[in-house]
This record gives structure tokens, sequence and C-alpha cells, in this order.
């Protein structure tokens, strides 16, 4: 997808009246995380940011898009871990026209005389390239998170953090009390500035953490629900502020729990609130969970449907799939994917899927195939269990990753309904009853798991 100014959705003269001069001056930073170790098996070799979603999307295409949709078009992505296939992921689908400074670029640790450390968080990934970002001429920088699931309008939140001539402005979503001791809280005054943070509150800690939602712009009703806010991760800086923060305090690493919490009695730190779908997909049951919610009927709560602000992803030019005999319902299927005489249900189906006669796909993601194997190789016996689902297998409440071969007549549904397991040996792990197939294994013919 290349990507001209001329052919991006521009809302300069839209109906909602914002321009491109809100942003034009802005630099986003998509943190791309550490080693994702709650998303393992799925990080084992790629980067966190590259992990596939809803068939044919990238959770890094997430943010990226959302970037491009709100008119932003400098974009670094910070990762240091197995980052190869996140840089080819970007390098063909995000290509800006020449005569644009527009850009998304991965910015991987390195080791320099300076800092001879990776990095150590997320504020100190941030600071490790601030001599890169103090080049641009920007007067505010976006941090992003790279694994959520949202759309958001970020000209919205930048216009409120200059609206309230904050130094630095959380967006943050409203919650209930059942979920709020899983979150960080903030506490916010009747301007909305942040007032004090509380990590994971509960009981008497928890009541007093509650706010009215009402001054961020939530009905009376909706704030009786919601009476608390969470941090989404997402965070605006004036430039100064930023820099000084991380010149003045070399030792803190992380944004959430060290820098923003430090920096609320000096500087002023503004809430945003964010009232639309968001979900944090960095476990995963929490992936798996997000996956399955888009196939529901009759509307998901997520759409990748919007056409005023598309997901934008890499172009593959793939053959349209080709379903030969089979039974499909609320499911999603990408391009490129053969299916012969199967049933398929609830499920997310990826790219250059092949599922053979027989089978049963249930409450699953296959996360496909990144090439296609020649049939006649295996016919002649080189390649005695193909890419995709062999014939007869049944797959219940799974995650099977790119590339796998899993063979004839398999059960894949957790028959002893075990909990957490890692088989790493046998290519595949239980990650709260889910079953994750790790990319590239093979599960031989008649196997039950």
């Amino acid at each position: 997808m290349t990507l001209a100014k001329n052919a991006i959705p521009s809302h300069t003269n839209g109906e909602n009246g914002k321009g491109e001069d809100v942003v034009k001056r802005v630099l986003a930073i998509i943190l791309g995380g550490g080693a994702g170790t709650r998303l393992y098996p799925l990080t084992k070799l790629r980067a966190k940011p590259a992990v596939p979603l809803a068939s044919k999307y990238r959770l890094i295409d997430i943010p990226v898009s959302n970037c491009i949709n709100s008119e932003i078009y400098k974009i670094y992505v910070l990762t240091q871990f197995n980052s190869a296939s996140l840089n080819r992921h970007l390098a063909r689908g995000y290509t800006f026209s020449g005569f644009s400074e527009g850009f998304v670029e991965v910015l991987a640790a390195q080791q320099t005389p300076e800092n001879p450390n990776w990095f150590q968080g997320t504020a100190d990934a941030v600071r490790q390239y601030l001599w890169l970002f103090a080049e641009w001429d920007a007067d505010e920088y976006l941090i992003l998170s790279g694994d959520h699931l949202y759309r958001m309008d970020y000209r919205d939140f930048i216009q409120r953090h200059r609206d309230t001539n904050a130094d630095i402005t959380i967006s943050v979503v409203p919650i209930d009390e059942r979920r709020a001791s899983d979150f960080g809280l903030m506490k916010i005054d009747a301007s909305g500035r942040v007032v004090d943070f509380s990590e994971k509150p509960k009981g008497e800690a928890l009541k007093q953490m509650q706010v009215d939602t009402t001054v961020l712009g939530l009905t009376p009703e909706a704030a009786k629900q919601s009476p608390y806010i969470a941090s989404m991760g997402i965070y605006v800086f004036k430039r100064e502020a930023m820099l000084k923060l991380l010149k003045d305090a070399p030792d803190s690493t992380d944004f959430g729990k060290e820098i923003i919490p430090a920096s609320a009695k000096d500087y002023n730190v503004q809430a945003y609130l964010y009232d639309g779908y968001w979900e944090d997909i960095g476990t995963i049951e929490a992936f798996y969970e997000a996956n399955m919610a888009l196939t529901q009927q009759p509307s998901p709560p997520f759409s990748f449907y919007d056409e005023k602000a598309p997901i934008y992803t890499r172009p593959r030019y793939l053959p349209p799939t080709k379903l030969l005999d089979c039974t499909v319902k609320e499911s999603i299927i990408a391009e490129g994917c053969i299916l012969k005489e199967c049933a398929i249900t609830h499920s997310v189906l990826g790219v250059r899927t092949r599922v053979e006669s027989g089978c049963v796909i249930e409450d699953t993601m296959l996360m496909g195939a990144d090439y296609y194997k020649v049939p006649t190789e295996h016919m002649a016996g080189a390649d005695p269990i193909p890419m995709g689902i062999g014939k007869g297998t049944t797959i219940r409440r799974a995650i099977v990753d790119k590339n796998a071969r899993i063979g004839a007549n398999v059960q894949i549904v957790n028959k002893d309904r075990v909990q957490e397991a890692e088989k790493e040996h046998l290519g595949f792990y239980i990650r709260s009853g889910i079953v994750v197939v790790v990319k590239g294994a093979t599960i031989p013919d008649g196997t039950i798991i």
C-alpha cells in the first residue's frame, strides 16, 4: 500500500472540522513492547506487534492505522526482540509518497558507548532514542502501545491536551467496580487534572479512587456505572516536558509506573476520556477472546468495516478463497484459503489456510501460512504431512500459528481440560485452557491433545 497524501482519507474539510493543522507537528512513537512473554509462544519467532490479528492483519496495524486516519504521518516503532518480520511487514505495507515527510520506521534497541544496555522499560526505550526524536520540529510526542485493539481519532485527544494547556495527557477508559482492581487507576479534580495514582487497588483503597466521570464527559447514568478511570497506556507529552522528565530521572524506566505518577505534583497532567471499545490483548486469553469476538453476530464489539477509518495492512495480492461443499457459521476467512468439505464454526482463518475434508473447526484461530506448498511435493513422499489441517481432524478452542502441519485424524480439543502446559517438544502449549500450536510445528497423524 503506497500512501500518498492525496490517497489517505482526509478529514481536513470534512464534516467533523478537524484539520491536518491539529497534528502536523505531532510525532508518534509506538512502543513495541519487550519479549512478549505474556503472548508466548506467539512471540517465540516474532516481535509482539507482528503477531497476526483478525485473519489478515498484525497488531501493529491498529495504532499505525489510527495514526494515518488521524493524519499523523511521522511514526516510529520501538522494539528489541525478533523484529525481522515486523520490519518486513511495515516496509511492504506502509510506503508514503516521496513528496511527503511521512514514514513508518522501526527503531530496534542498540548498544552504544553512552548506553550499553537494552531497553529497560517504556520510558527507557524512548530515552535511548531521545536524540533522534529531538531532531524533529515537533510540539508534541504521542506515545502509543502496540498491543491494543481500538479505533481512536487522536486529533480529539491532542486537541484536549492543547485546550487544557497540559504537559502530559493520559487517555483513560471508564471502568466499573468489578474490573477496577485489575487496572492502574487515577483520581482527578474538577478540572480533569490527575491528582493521584493507584496500581490495582483493593478494598478501601479502591473506594478512595472513585471519581466523578461526568467531568470528562460521561452522562450521569454512565458515570454512576463506571466510577473509576484506568489508563490505556496512551499519552501525549509536550516536547519540553518529555525531554526534561526523561533526562532528570535517568533511573526511571517506565512511563505508567514511574515517570507520570512522579510528575503529577509539578506538571499539569490531564485525563482524556475514551468511551469506545478498547481491549488490551497482551495475554493469550485476551488475544484469543478478542479475535473470537470479531465473529459475533449481528454486531461485533470492534468492526473492520468502517470506511471512514479503515485498518490498513500490507497488500498480498492473493487469489480469492475457495470453498468446496463446506459449512461455515459465524466465521472470518481471509483471502487465499482452500477449504474442502469441512465444518467451520465461530472461527478465524488466516491467509492461505488449507483445511481438508472431514475436518471440524470450532472456536479456533487458524493463522494460515506465509507461502503455498506445491501439492506434488508431499504426493511424492518428500513431505508426508503437508502444511494445513489434514483430513478428519477436529480442532476446538485453539490457536494454530502459521505454517503448522496438522496431520490426518488429529484431535486438538484439550481432552484433559488442562489449564497450563508447556509441550514445546511436541509442538504446542496450553494457556488458560487454550491449546496454542507453535509456528511451523508438525502434529503427527492420529495425535490427541
